[in-house]
């Protein structure tokens, strides 16, 4: 047995006790009440160990709540403010409008039932309730022995008033919790049957206990704050929805850490390019936090307008590497690029140090594509080499950010084969196709993820896609104005007819005049309708700034006012020069195919 330490005090008293045993309790009723004391001061210093374990607010609150049963009380009750659970401070009580309160925790000893307000329920003070005077003056409230009456203004309804006296509750002790000067909600103790009353003792040893939960609870508010604007950082630097492109369909979705500290860095987005063609990125910045997330969007901003300028993946990641470089941090990111031609039915894939991309065949059967790593962007090791891929319809190109297969829990080969497995089996259509992915991974991931998934797609048997091989001599223009019209009555967009022969009239004059001669006329018909003319001519068009008196130079000038956009690209053989209209809107009438 444990040795009491007033046994000692008591064989070496300081003087001689007189008075028999009524002057020996005399005596020891100091030593007793230092006891007690430390009793009390080693069970505050313990709730460091058992309240805030997590940066979590309501498992702050059930561990603050089970703490003080039946130590200090036989049941008690945590609420916080509604503000607080939105990240936000708490509100300061001021006005007509009476605080909204959120039930959190209840902890109760054995045999005591008291019909709390159920856990998650949002309730409002009265004017009247003990609670909303201890919100108000931030001060506790004590009713050491409660009577019939004080039962109405302590328990939320009259059923609970009823509920609290048949269990033999008789007394009654509210603390606001506060921290930082930021008032986040209160916290209810009781007792009941035989049990002493509260104390005044009892009301600063409750106000020194909310003291410390209030730090660890105001902990998990700032914790989430700085999550959410993480979070609402990077959310508002990805794409916010996908182009419809001609012969591809892509899904994506992004899942940001738990931990705000391990949020930031991952990207991704989709351009339509000309010829139907399709750019897709994915990268993810090496870093945590706002810091990550920043870079994150200066980097997205130059990949994205480099993808806009049709360039080859292997050497839009060479003028990335030299962008990342020109960071005045020191940071580091990987990155996968892949261009999809839906007339080869190819994917033309380059990586600066990401993980390999994984290609679902239309059997089911998936496997990771052996893509040339490359080094990470800002390294400043290049070239980076590219690869071709075949992908008939019915495949799949499954792009992720590593956070999808780093765990707590499981090795990065059983990541990776799980994601494998995913992306194997059958998924949903549509959107869904990335949340199935990800579901089937697993959610114990250590950092945020990006799933980004392109399924190759049968172009249409409506014929959106039209192609002509022009004559290099001037009747060119005469046959690509004739087809033009036939082509578009065929699709039913007689009102682009006019505009559209005069902006292939253009282009074809501009291929006779400056590219040798055109190549192919090609019309695509998707969301827009798209208008291209290549040729063999390596020179890019740019507008012209006419004078008055000039009788040419103002065709791009016409496109420019005409179409909705219009660019050119550099192939293999020339070049190509297009343009874009927004097709007609018709209440009812069916979508082309894509969209």
């Amino acid at each position: 047995m444990r040795e009491r330490p007033w046994r000692r005090e008591v064989r070496r008293p300081a003087k001689p006790l007189v008075g028999g045993r009524r002057a020996l309790r005399g005596a020891l009723r100091p030593m007793t009440e230092a006891l007690g004391a430390r009793r009390r001061l080693a069970w505050l210093n313990e709730a460091g160990t058992w309240i805030g374990t997590t940066l979590d607010l309501r498992r702050t609150a059930e561990e603050l709540a089970a703490f003080t049963v039946p130590e200090l009380a036989d049941g008690s009750a945590v609420d916080l403010l509604d503000t607080v659970l939105r990240f936000q401070e708490g509100d300061r009580v001021r006005g007509s409008e009476p605080p909204r309160l959120r039930a959190m925790a209840v902890a109760e000893i054995d045999g005591l039932d008291l019909a709390p307000d159920p856990v998650g329920e949002l309730s409002v003070h009265s004017a009247d309730r003990l609670g909303l005077r201890c919100l108000t003056t931030r001060e506790p409230v004590l009713i050491a022995r409660m009577t019939r009456a004080d039962y109405a203004v302590v328990a939320p309804t009259a059923e609970s008033a009823d509920v609290m006296r048949r269990a033999g509750v008789h007394s009654y002790l509210v603390v606001p919790l506060v921290a930082r000067g930021v008032l986040l909600g209160l916290a209810d103790f009781v007792r009941a049957g035989t049990r002493a009353p509260f104390t005044d003792g009892d009301v600063a040893l409750a106000m020194e206990l909310a003291s410390k939960a209030a730090v660890s609870i105001d902990n998990a508010r700032l914790y989430g704050r700085e999550r959410e604007h993480v979070v609402t950082l990077q959310r508002a630097l990805l794409p916010r929805s996908s182009p419809s492109t001609p012969g591809l369909a892509v899904s994506s979705c992004y899942d940001p850490a738990a931990d705000p500290a391990a949020v930031g860095g991952d990207w991704f987005d989709v351009v339509a390019l000309p010829s139907g063609r399709t750019a897709l990125m994915v990268g993810d910045v090496m870093g945590r936090g706002l810091a990550a997330a920043a870079t994150m969007g200066r980097l997205r901003t130059v990949a994205r307008t480099l993808m806009a300028l049709d360039i080859a993946p292997e050497r839009l990641l060479a003028r990335l590497d030299l962008a990342a470089r020109d960071l005045e941090e020191d940071q580091y990111a990987t990155c996968l690029c892949a261009v999809y031609d839906p007339y080869g039915s190819a994917f033309r894939i380059a990586s600066a140090g990401h993980p390999p991309p994984l290609l679902t065949g239309a059997d089911g059967t998936a496997a990771y594509l052996d893509v040339p790593a490359g080094a990470p962007l800002g390294a400043g090791v290049i070239p980076y080499d590219p690869v071709d891929v075949p992908a008939p319809d019915g495949s799949r190109l499954t792009l992720y950010t590593d956070g999808l297969i780093r765990s707590r829990t499981a090795g990065l080969a059983d990541r990776m084969e799980r994601l494998r497995e995913a992306a194997g089996g059958a998924v949903p259509e549509g959107g869904a196709v990335c949340r199935a992915v990800t579901e089937r991974v697993g959610s114990d991931r250590s950092d945020d993820a990006i799933v980004l998934v392109a399924g190759a797609r049968p172009l249409g048997p409506d014929g959106d896609v039209f192609v002509r091989t022009l004559p290099p001599d001037g009747k060119a223009a005469g046959q690509a104005r004739t087809t033009v019209r036939e082509q578009l009555l065929k699709w039913g967009l007689e009102e682009l007819v006019d505009t559209t022969e005069l902006v292939v009239s253009e282009l074809v004059g501009n291929a006779l005049r400056y590219g040798n001669a055109p190549g192919e006329l090609r019309l695509l018909r998707d969301e827009r309708l798209s208008v291209e003319v290549s040729d063999s001519g390596p020179d890019l068009p740019q507008i012209q700034h006419a004078d008055v008196s000039d009788e040419s130079g103002r065709g791009l000038q016409l496109i420019n006012m005409l179409c909705r956009r219009w660019g050119s690209c550099r192939t293999p053989s020339g070049k190509v020069v297009w343009a874009e209209q927004d097709l007609p809107v018709r209440t009812g009438a069916p979508r082309p195919h894509g969209q």
